[in-house]
């Protein structure tokens, strides 16, 4: 039994809800200084109530921290986790800086234990199905890529006063809302080689971004290009993938993009059937954080698996923080990042003191 103490009883109610489905976890604890909130989110379960960090990170009966606090908690938490000697699940983002990342991967390493960042999306029945097609050859190389990050958040999102702000979240829609669909991006598509950006403050009145057009080359030679909005009318989020020889197209559900059945249409009309049958006979799997929390328990107990690693958690470091740059300057960014780059320590802009 892996035993999980969750720190944060907000996006942590999702964490929780899949932990429950999954037998070789126990959730033995929830962190909140709002008691009312961890008594929220119980229904029923017999997980122990406290309000203070320190109370997980010392119960040597814990076996993984699942960090759900906001982000600028997330690397001092990381880094006391591991040398407390517990693994850790990170929400996004796992770091806001290289140099973040590369203290979080020495001390991993130090440590033998487990860094997870967290990147739910990869998982569902669709994904699965997807994934299927390029291991039998069906696909063939991709071409090029489009990503639709179109969701509405108005000045009542931004009520909370850490929101909308570069130490509050660290970062706009670029981080905070499509780095998401980044990942699964660069999980159908290869790394990233190199990256052009413009980014803008449309929407809300807020210091960071939300809005962003992007265009990716990735290190095969295909390209995508990922459309960020937080000023749509709904909240929708569509990818497609033009491979060789299929062209992959999701639905449009914002916060699981497995969740919904995606069109897969043969370039030869003739091969066709072909893929459907390959489509057909791919078992589902747990979609979301089920899926992602199915892996990590494989993981942990020594079995193959597909778990998130702290490598990927690092890559979207990277990726954001050449978005930021490539905004910035109006410069193409090549991949990987150098520690010399002048945003390894971190993106953050120096703000005026009248920012917003």
């Amino acid at each position: 039994m892996i035993r999980v103490a969750i720190l944060g009883a907000g996006i942590g109610r999702e964490h929780l809800e899949a932990y429950r489905t999954l037998p070789e976890f126990d959730v033995a604890m929830v962190v909140d200084q709002n008691r009312d909130r961890i008594e929220e989110i119980r229904d029923g379960d017999s997980y122990q109530a406290v309000s203070s960090i320190d109370t997980a990170l010392t119960d040597p009966t814990i076996d993984v921290i699942d960090i759900c606090l906001p982000p600028p908690l997330h690397v001092s938490t990381t880094l006391a986790a591991l040398a407390a000697g517990k693994h850790v699940v990170c929400e996004k983002p796992p770091a806001t800086s290289m140099a973040d990342v590369a203290r979080i991967e020495e001390a991993a390493a130090h440590s033998g234990k487990r860094v997870f960042p967290v990147f739910q999306y990869r998982w569902g029945r669709s994904l699965a199905q997807l994934r299927g097609l390029m291991a039998a050859g069906l696909t063939g190389a991709p071409h090029v890529g489009a990503i639709e990050t179109h969701w509405s958040r108005d000045a009542q999102y931004y009520d909370m006063p850490w929101r909308g702000t570069w130490a509050g979240e660290q970062g706009g829609a670029v981080l905070g809302h499509s780095i998401h669909n980044h990942d699964l991006m660069t999980h159908l598509m290869g790394p990233v080689a190199a990256v052009s950006a413009m980014t803008a403050t449309r929407v809300n009145r807020i210091e960071t971004e939300d809005c962003a057009a992007i265009s990716f080359q990735m290190v095969n030679g295909s390209l995508c290009t990922s459309s960020i909005t937080l000023g749509a009318g709904f909240n929708r989020t569509r990818i497609r993938v033009v491979f060789e020889h299929l062209t992959a197209t999701s639905g449009d559900t914002p916060y699981a993009p497995g969740a919904d059945p995606w069109e897969f249409v043969a370039r030869d009309p003739a091969r066709q059937d072909e893929i459907d049958a390959c489509v057909a006979a791919v078992p589902d799997e747990p979609r979301g954080f089920w899926g992602y929390f199915t892996e990590i328990g494989k993981a942990l107990t020594g079995q193959p698996n597909a778990a998130v690693t702290l490598q990927d958690g690092a890559a979207s470091v990277a990726l954001v923080t050449a978005v930021y740059h490539a905004a910035r300057t109006g410069a193409r960014v090549d991949l990987p990042l150098p520690a010399s780059h002048p945003l390894y320590h971190g993106w953050q802009p120096a703000l005026p003191e009248n920012s917003l």
